[in-house]
């Protein structure tokens, strides 16, 4: 089962952290963007070039520390086909370098429509016959409020092909609750319900450590709330934003994990991409600086949780 894997490189590299790789032009030094815009032009290609670039540094500087990336699907989408293609060439390059890589595309339909969304990102497509893997990456996000209709397509190709998802349980954002904090009428919470659900379809997809293949989207911004579905989906594997530019600390992001250190992985985005902002150094020092505020965050957390161990 996929996050087997994930949980064997957490242990191996005593590092529950993933990397999130959700790049704007804006966090890509001169230098890059100059080069790629002299090559390519001022254009999609010339920026999609550049962002390549950045995250391929980083991936060179992190992948023997960090277990994980997750590239947030819009911010390559939002320089068009060819944005995309350096999302592809992203997750491509990050596994030949034996990371885990987890699409955050919180993807959300039914039937064929989602079936065709789970070929592309964790699956295969057939070409007259041949099956070739669009983005191939390991994990994706998606949003379960359509219900059993919109997850089942994805467990199906999860567990053909050794995939996992996170579904979106209780959200780190600030107006979650609005919706995820309702009472239903049998007492539970919508963010609960949820969670339920998740330990129900992960029953199709079990894996050897005690953690299914359907994950949940838990925030650390909400410590109580973590600390309550990590007791009441004690099979369900956590995907934790909301640690570091959110505002979530360690202390607060330790109630995802188990007794074992297991369960749980937190991610880091901005403060890993724009650690050189903070870290005194240049624009050119990013890739260096994002090692070190991965390097400090492991040591954050593992502080608060000990040993990992299976």
């Amino acid at each position: 089962m996929s996050f087997d894997r994930l949980i064997e490189k957490i242990v191996e590299k005593q590092n529950p952290t993933v990397a999130g790789l959700d790049p704007k032009l804006d966090y890509v030094p001169q230098s890059i963007k100059s080069a790629c815009f002299e090559k390519y032009g001022k254009t999609l290609e010339g920026a999609a070039a550049a962002l390549l670039e950045f995250n391929k540094a980083i991936i060179d500087e992190i992948y023997d520390i960090v277990p994980a990336i997750k590239p947030q699907a819009a911010y390559y989408e939002m320089y068009g086909w060819q944005g995309v293609k350096a999302l592809a060439d992203t997750i491509a390059y990050a596994q030949s370098k034996g990371m885990f890589v987890m699409t955050d595309g919180k993807r959300n339909d039914i039937g064929t429509t989602m079936e065709a969304y789970a070929a592309a990102h964790l699956g295969t497509t057939v070409v007259d016959g041949e099956e070739i893997s669009a983005f191939g990456a390991d994990a994706l996000t998606v949003n379960g409020y359509l219900g059993t209709d919109g997850i089942k397509p994805l467990c199906e190709i999860c567990k053909k092909g050794d995939k996992g998802i996170f579904v979106l349980v209780k959200t780190s954002n600030p107006s979650s609750g609005e919706l995820q904090d309702m009472k239903l009428e049998n007492g539970a919470t919508v963010y609960e319900q949820m969670g339920r659900m998740c330990e129900s379809w992960g029953e199709e997809l079990p894996g050897k450590y005690g953690y299914s293949g359907v994950g949940a989207v838990v925030g650390a911004t909400y410590p109580d709330q973590l600390l309550e579905m990590r007791q009441k989906a004690p099979h369900t594997f956590f995907l934790v934003p909301g640690y570091g530019a959110q505002g979530g600390g360690a202390q607060d992001a330790k109630n995802a994990f188990d007794k074992n250190g297991l369960g749980a992985i937190i991610n880091s985005s901005r403060g890993i991409m724009c650690a050189w902002k903070k870290q005194g150094l240049t624009e050119d020092d990013f890739a260096k600086a994002a090692r070190n505020e991965a390097l400090r965050m492991k040591d954050d957390i593992l502080s608060t949780i000990g040993k990992i161990s299976l």
